[in-house]
């Protein structure tokens, strides 16, 4: 008898890693995409899915966490490091996303019709 056997269904898998879950999300909205699915699989798939997304977001934001700056050198030779700030390379989302910016429009300065006379100018 297989020992994963006798464990039964109330035994409880995993969390699965981070590749194999982004493996498995990629192969959702590969499915999601094709359109393939009825409506109740494809709900069924998107909020596995979420899952699995928020299951990677979670291990990203731990491994972050564990992330040392290598700062340089003691004075003993040995490396000098400091935590990794997330927030430092953390962009948050648009609130216009998608959109570029207007150009502004400048104000265009007339010069004077004295601006060559060197006693005008002071």
């Amino acid at each position: 008898m297989n020992p994963s056997d006798q464990q039964g269904p109330a035994a409880v898998a995993s969390p699965p890693s981070f590749e194999s879950a982004l493996v498995d999300l990629q192969q959702i909205v590969g499915e999601l995409e094709a359109g393939t699915l009825g409506l109740e699989d494809a709900l069924k798939q998107y909020e596995r899915g979420a899952g699995l997304l928020r299951h990677c977001y979670s291990l990203l934001e731990s491994a972050e966490r564990r992330i040392e700056i290598l700062t340089g050198r003691t004075e003993e030779g040995d490396p000098a490091t400091a935590p990794f700030d997330a927030t430092a390379t953390h962009e948050p989302a648009a609130s216009k996303a998608g959109r570029r910016a207007r150009p502004r429009a400048t104000k265009r300065v007339e010069e004077p019709d004295n601006a060559d006379d060197p006693e005008a100018l002071f």
